[in-house]
């Protein structure tokens, strides 16, 4: 039985019904991916930035830091209450509003007259970002099902993996074109009319979907969980650039205090029969349990690759924003074809193709960092091609299939709790991922120089891709 409804007239016209619940159309579908590809290309899109954005402000690297960081934060810790309120209030009218502050924010972000007019604007964009994010993946699960779902989702897990490289190639891109003289101002700007134009398609094509019982807000959870991430992920985050004072120490410390807490009063919230955050009996199907065990390592590489890789090219071999950009475009273009065939490839493989992508992404870090540690001082961008590529591949035939297993079992009344849960995992390990490699990366440059850096930081990241492979051993063979 269907556990959404439609909630407006608006989207009859836009949707058929099947069983009496609305179903998602191709542009409805377009749509969404739009407001999916957003927040990770804007998650990305300032790495190239940064040195300019340093210049022309003269915030120094704790406050570029911020500029990162209180970005990822905000996102982070409001991924899963926005999507309680998705299930709640309907998840096309949290859509249509967290597009519409997305758009509001970009432009504070891109009129920003001094660094902490920035900081300020960025935490409120990745605020916008978790209320438009988590329905995203709550519709395309309310709204399809069987293979419908399935090629969805894959989209989905393709879209969220171009974003991720795609960020920096259009940051790179739109920094160098330097349009009306704007300079970094346009990463920014140029959400304005793409956030409009998303809210002209949302309002006619993506149906209106809710939980059929609504959970109330749980406000403890709420509170405990933001505690217990800002713990954990701000000293991480400046803990370098501001010579890591007491108080980063004393988080860290409170990170797992905090954690301990907020499951106990989920657990004890869960069993009198109210509706936690996060509901612990999600954790009770084996398909999402192991399936976020794999993500959150594998987010922790490539967010961590992503950073290290524009600073390196720009700071250690002096290339400009927009050859720092393009350099990706091979990991771009082989996650792209990846995604297409993993699909097909899934039907009749099963989940172990997301271990022969593991395996092929290890091949290219190690391409990659055989490349860098052989000459480095010497290096042309192109020699990067190979190891990139491959590592895209594998990326592709990995990330589409993972967001399926994690979502494969979640009922629809808890999609937008799911996706909320499973997001908040992807962006906090993406985050966690700059901090702890970007941190090694600099550290490691100002003693051994950035060629020796990134050679270390890639061998790091092949020992995490190591352990990605292995838990892909225990996903489900098959998937519905």
């Amino acid at each position: 039985m269907s556990e959404t409804r439609v909630l407006s007239p608006v989207s009859a016209p836009a949707t058929a019904t099947v069983g009496g619940g609305p179903v998602l159309g191709p542009l409805g579908l377009f749509t969404l991916l739009l407001g999916a590809a957003l927040p990770l290309i804007d998650f990305f899109i300032v790495n190239v930035a940064l040195p300019t954005i340093d210049h022309d402000l003269a915030a120094g690297p704790a406050m570029l830091e911020l500029v990162v960081a209180g970005y990822g934060l905000s996102y982070a810790v409001l991924l899963v209450l926005g999507g309680r309120l998705g299930d709640q209030y309907g998840r096309r009218r949290l859509f249509l509003a967290g597009m519409a502050a997305f758009g509001l924010t970009s432009l504070a972000c891109g009129l920003a007259p001094d660094a902490w007019t920035l900081v300020g604007a960025r935490v409120a964009q990745g605020a916008a970002a978790a209320l438009m994010l988590p329905q995203v993946l709550a519709t395309i699960q309310a709204s399809t099902s069987g293979q419908r779902r399935a090629r969805a989702m894959s989209l989905y897990g393709a879209t969220a993996g171009l974003a991720m490289v795609a960020g920096q190639i259009v940051g790179g891109v739109l920094v160098a074109a330097d349009i009306a003289g704007s300079g970094w101002r346009a990463i920014f700007l140029v959400n304005v009319p793409v956030a409009l134009a998303g809210l002209v398609l949302a309002t006619r094509s993506v149906p209106a979907t809710r939980s059929k019982d609504p959970a109330p807000v749980d406000l403890p959870g709420t509170v405990l969980l933001t505690v217990a991430l800002l713990a954990l992920l701000a000293p991480l985050t400046e803990g370098r650039a501001a010579g890591w004072p007491l108080w980063t120490w004393l988080a860290l410390g409170a990170f797992p205090v905090a954690a301990a807490v907020f499951w106990w009063v989920e657990r004890r919230s869960d069993r009198r029969g109210r509706t936690p955050l996060v509901p612990p009996s999600l954790f009770a199907q084996p398909s999402l349990r192991r399936g976020l065990a794999m993500l959150l390592p594998f987010s922790v590489g490539f967010g961590g690759f992503m950073f290290v890789i524009a600073v390196a090219l720009q700071q250690g071999l002096g290339a400009g924003t927009i050859a720092s950009g393009l350099t990706l475009v091979p990991m771009a273009v082989a996650f792209f074809v990846a995604s297409l065939a993993g699909p097909r490839l899934v039907v009749r493989h099963g989940t172990r193709i997301v271990t022969a992508g593991g395996l092929l992404q290890g091949l290219g870090v190690a391409v990659l960092a055989l490349t860098v540690w052989h000459d480095w001082s010497h290096l042309a961008l192109w020699q990067l091609a190979p190891g990139l590529a491959l590592a895209g591949f594998g990326q592709g035939l990995q990330l589409p299939v993972l967001f399926r297993v994690v979502l494969s079992d979640v009922p629809n009344e808890k999609a937008g709790v799911g996706s909320g849960v499973m997001v908040t995992t992807q962006q906090s390990a993406l985050a966690l991922g700059v901090a702890t490699l970007g941190s090694l990366f600099l550290s490691l440059t100002e003693s051994s120089g950035a060629g020796r850096a990134l050679t270390v930081t890639l061998l790091v990241w092949l020992g995490v891709i190591a352990l990605t492979t292995l838990l892909s051993l225990r996903l489900p063979r098959t998937l519905t």
